[in-house]
């Protein structure tokens, strides 16, 4: 190690003759991983455990009459982000991308066994209890299907951009998953693998007459899925004009903008909340940014939102620095996750301020849940190990024109 440290020294020297890609890293000695990324990633976890005390404390009460209920086992969730990290961070990336196939097989026997042994929580069955553990399979589809989509763009990246054959394999595999999901059912997690499997496919220069036929045909199914359910299109019209019916199918939607108004520009105070006192349903879950607006106001939404645009366009640089490495699996798992993290917070935040229908995303990092929680901590640990590898590959560059 010191060695290394002696020969990063003259990483200045070498600078100016290195290549672009190389100029661009910024790796000025011998920081081996992203510590603001880490920063960013800690910071929300760190926020979500305190939003989630305050917010889920009365509807604790009620339920069990423990306060401290949701938050115990929080703190339990947490424990888990530590052994989850501790294993990600160990794990090479060329091992997920040479298991990608296999990882989502086991993923979609885990959607399958939801359906036949799986937990039926407020009418949907969409958890698979393993002894103490309850796990939401559609969360963990979302982590290998990134895997796997950056393993299959490496493997026929030629064919998905000049054939079409080589474009919809990976959307017949969408399919699969989006049905087993849909009998959960989770239309929230569909909408996102979809978004996900598109935005890969147009970054990695697929053909733009199978890019929208595809979405065309994404938006009529989704048009279709949501006609035949009535509780969707009720979800759906209820986002227009939640006032039609505030105690109703709106109800939801008013107590969450009510929250906001009362937040105004600093908010009532870290605490003060009035909507969390069981007047909003799903507080410290889905709807945990309206008790964020509340308690904290404009000011904290601003604050709360520019950290996970950073962790999310951090990921996606994080992308363009490994395929301009000649890193694809790295680069395109790295577009995945920031695409993923971007996206489902615009629809969490989207349906709480009701420009969006209401879809049960959960907030990265921040709404309660385990499964959510662990699987986002995994994603921002396989961040942090790209970027680790990456740098690495930089510092061997530097020692072997030292040599």
């Amino acid at each position: 190690m010191a060695s290394d440290v002696r020969q990063l020294s003259l990483f200045g020297r070498l600078r100016s003759a290195m290549p672009n890609w190389q100029r661009d890293t910024e790796v000025p000695g011998v920081q081996l991983y992203d510590r603001a990324l880490l920063a960013a990633v800690l910071s929300l976890i760190g926020f979500g455990f305190v939003m989630v005390m305050s917010a889920s404390m009365p509807e604790a009460q009620t339920l069990t009459g423990n306060p401290f209920y949701f938050m115990t086992r929080h703190v339990g969730y947490l424990v888990g982000c530590l052994a989850i990290a501790a294993f990600v961070l160990r794990v090479e990336m060329q091992t997920w991308q040479r298991w990608s196939p296999m990882l989502l097989l086991i993923v979609g026997l885990m959607l399958l066994a939801v359906l036949v042994v799986g937990t039926t929580v407020n009418g949907a069955t969409r958890w698979l209890s393993i002894g103490p553990i309850r796990i939401q399979v559609a969360e963990v589809a979302k982590f290998a299907f990134a895997i796997y989509m950056a393993g299959y763009l490496v493997r026929r990246h030629q064919e998905v951009r000049e054939n079409a054959k080589g474009f919809y394999k990976p959307i017949a595999v969408f399919a699969i998953y989006a049905v087993l999901i849909l009998m959960q059912p989770d239309l929230g997690t569909v909408v996102v693998l979809f978004v996900g499997t598109v935005g890969l496919l147009f970054l990695a220069g697929a053909r733009l007459l199978d890019f929208f036929a595809l979405i065309f045909a994404g938006v009529l199914a989704f048009v279709a899925l949501v006609l035949l359910e009535p509780y969707r299109m009720r979800r759906v019209t209820s986002f227009m004009d939640p006032w039609q019916d505030p105690f109703g199918s709106g109800y939801q939607l008013t107590q969450s903008l009510m929250a906001y108004g009362r937040g105004d520009w600093f908010g009532q105070g870290l605490g003060n909340s009035i909507q969390k006192l069981e007047y909003l349903p799903e507080a410290h879950t889905d709807f945990i940014f309206a008790v964020i607006g509340e308690e904290l106001g404009f000011i904290g939404i601003i604050a709360v939102l520019s950290v996970l645009l950073f962790v999310a366009l951090r990921s996606i640089r994080l992308g363009n620095l490994c395929l301009a490495m000649d890193k694809p699996f790295e680069g395109y798992l790295g577009y995945a996750i920031g695409i993923w993290v971007c996206f489902q917070t615009v629809v969490n935040v989207g349906a709480s301020i009701g420009m969006l229908p209401t879809k049960g995303l959960t907030l990265p990092f921040i709404s309660y849940g385990g499964s959510s929680l662990w699987v986002m901590t995994a994603a921002a640990m396989m961040l942090l190990r790209i970027d680790y590898e990456r740098r690495m590959t930089l510092v061997q560059a530097v020692q072997g024109r030292l040599k």
